[in-house]
């Protein structure tokens, strides 16, 4: 049986995620923070801009940690938090609280997770949006 190595998130990568959302927020008018988590949780990369709200940024790394911790994009699992759903009574004792608002996406590499991205400033499905696009560009 063999592995096979898959390369992990670099700074490189998280720069150009952070980057990439950045864009696509300016470019609909939106001032976001941003954050890049690696596969271990490890804040990588992170920006707010003067202009954002201060809560954004906690926000932003909430969403990039929830996102890694589930592997999946926390707009899929809004739901999953409602009275009668799959997560309501999921514990909330980890390193850092869960968020389940739109705008954290893990990432992936050759099928495997390699990090995640949070961005939070606009309304949850914005945040979605300029999050996949940055995943889609690094892609």
């Amino acid at each position: 049986m063999s592995t096979t190595a898959v390369a992990p998130l670099t700074i490189e990568d998280a720069e150009t995620l952070v980057d990439a959302a950045r864009r696509a927020a300016e470019a609909a008018g939106v001032t976001v923070s941003v954050t890049v988590l690696d596969a271990g949780g490890h804040l990588l990369a992170f920006r707010r801009d003067d202009r954002a709200v201060l809560i954004s940024g906690e926000t932003s790394t909430r969403k990039a940690y929830t996102a890694l911790q589930l592997n999946s994009p926390t707009a899929d699992l809004v739901d999953a938090v409602q009275p009668g759903g799959l997560f309501h009574t999921l514990p909330t004792a980890l390193d850092r609280p869960l968020l389940f608002i739109a705008g954290g996406v893990p990432v992936h590499r050759d099928g495997r997770l390699i990090g995640a991205i949070g961005v939070g400033g606009g309304a949850p499905e914005q945040d979605h949006g300029f999050a996949t696009a940055a995943v889609e560009e690094l892609a």
